[in-house]
């Protein structure tokens, strides 16, 4: 059974910084893209970053660039966010989020997320 579990979510005050992790078991993820969605109350959930396997950027919200970077370490099948300068409106459920082969078109498995709250 394939889980993926987020870690490192937390309350911090603008402008701070988090780091998620994310650890997949179950299976190996080293050729397939993985990515990094939030929902904020009220809101569609919304692909904030993903990463190719080989470890090359895929997309990133434009609202998150030179703000948030992703990086994969694929021998401990774990992929991690850097938020930086994080602000408010940044608040959300964080999930990772993998997909199943290396020329899927969308992402099939989902952490259960991580909540992170930016306070003014």
């Amino acid at each position: 059974q394939v889980q993926l579990v987020e870690s490192g979510g937390g309350l911090v005050q603008a402008g701070g910084s988090l780091r998620l992790s994310c650890v997949a078991s179950g299976r190996t993820f080293s050729t397939e893209a993985m990515g990094w969605f939030r929902q904020a109350p009220g809101k569609e959930r919304e692909l904030v970053i993903g990463i190719r396997g080989s470890g090359g950027s895929t997309y990133i919200l434009d609202s998150a660039k030179g703000r948030f970077t992703i990086s994969r370490d694929n021998a401990k099948n774990t992929v991690y966010l850097q938020m930086n300068s994080l602000k408010p409106e940044d608040t959300a459920v964080y999930y990772c989020a993998a997909k199943s082969t290396p020329w899927a078109l969308a992402y099939v498995y989902f952490g259960q997320g991580t909540q992170v709250t930016v306070s003014s």
